[in-house]
This record gives C-alpha cells, structure tokens and sequence, in this order.
C-alpha cells in the first residue's frame, strides 16, 4: 500500500511548509495573520493576553454578543448566530471555563431584556436564547458547578425579566433557574 500524498489545500500541506521555517519567519507570518482580520487579532489577544489582563479579551467578545441586540447605534441586527460564535471563538482561544459562562449568560440577559424591550420576537429567537441558556446550565450542573454563587442572582433576573413572555419562553427560563437553584442551592 502506498501513501497518499496530502491534498492540495489541506492543513498537513501547510504544516509541513511551517515546520521548515525559522521564528523570525513564523513571527512575520503570525503579525500578517493579526493585521489581516480582526478576528485574528480578537483570537491571539485572547490566547495571549498580556500578564493579568485577560479581562480586555473577554471584554471584546462580550461586546460582539450585545451588539447583536444592543448596537450602539440603531436596532439589534439579532444576527444570533454571530452571537453564539463569539462564544465558540472564545472558548477556542482561551478554554477559560469562567468566562465562557459569562458570554453565555450575557447572551442569555442580552435576549431576555431584547424580547422585554421590544415585545414578542419569533420561535427562531426564543429557541436559541433557550438553547444557549440550557448549555449553560449544563455547564453549571457540571464542570462550571464552582461559578454558580457568581451567576445565581444573574440567572433570578433573568426568570424576573422573561415572566409571562410568550412561546412558551418564560416558563422554559423559568424551569431552568429553578432547576438549577434545587440542584446547587442558593437564592436564584
């Protein structure tokens, strides 16, 4: 059996061509990379935040979620998937477990006060916020079960907030939070 050359395009190919050159090379590679794209440079201020300030990177990412339903200027553009993927991005850069569950929880917060600002929204809104705000108990149930005291008052907002929103929404949050508050304990 002989062995398949790697395609054309593939990460192996790449590897191999960076395996071959020297730090100041891959040095000017990574600056290319950084001032090519800002979510390049999103990415490497998270991995590598300078010492004692990784809260700048979790900064960043948190402004990517609200200005989803909370711009600066105009209306939410409720581009939820952007939302989420900030969330994805961050955890991929940085693995932090703390500040994964704060993206999720403003989120979380972000769409509650979005459908009570500005009314009912669709099935499409709700089931995300919902889906998000079950992988973040998730998270607390299980690995995040530490960080429940730092977000239990967060999540009883939430259930205040999301009371008699329509699409079955306010009871779905409020399931959860009181779920989580008979499992960890606590005032949520």
């Amino acid at each position: 059996m002989t062995k398949e050359t790697p395609k054309t395009g593939s990460w192996t190919t790449i590897r191999q061509q960076l395996a071959t050159l020297e730090q100041p090379a891959l040095l000017a590679l990574v600056k290319e990379l950084y001032q090519a794209a800002p979510g390049n440079r999103d990415f490497l201020h998270a991995r590598y935040p300078p010492l004692g300030g990784g809260e700048e990177a979790l900064e960043a990412y948190r402004r990517k979620i609200v200005e989803q339903f909370f711009p600066a200027r105009g209306f939410g553009k409720l581009k939820l998937a952007e939302a989420r993927k900030a969330i994805r991005d961050y955890g991929k850069a940085t693995g932090h477990l703390a500040g994964i569950v704060e993206l999720m929880m403003t989120y979380v917060e972000n769409g509650a006060r979005f459908t009570q600002e500005y009314g009912d929204i669709d099935e499409r809104f709700y089931i995300s916020v919902e889906s998000v705000l079950d992988e973040l108990a998730a998270l607390l149930l299980g690995e995040a079960r530490a960080l429940y005291p730092e977000f239990q008052h967060r999540l009883a907002h939430v259930k205040q907030m999301s009371g008699g929103i329509g699409w079955g929404f306010g009871d779905h949050v409020a399931e959860v939070v009181d779920e989580l508050k008979a499992e960890l304990g606590g005032g949520a």
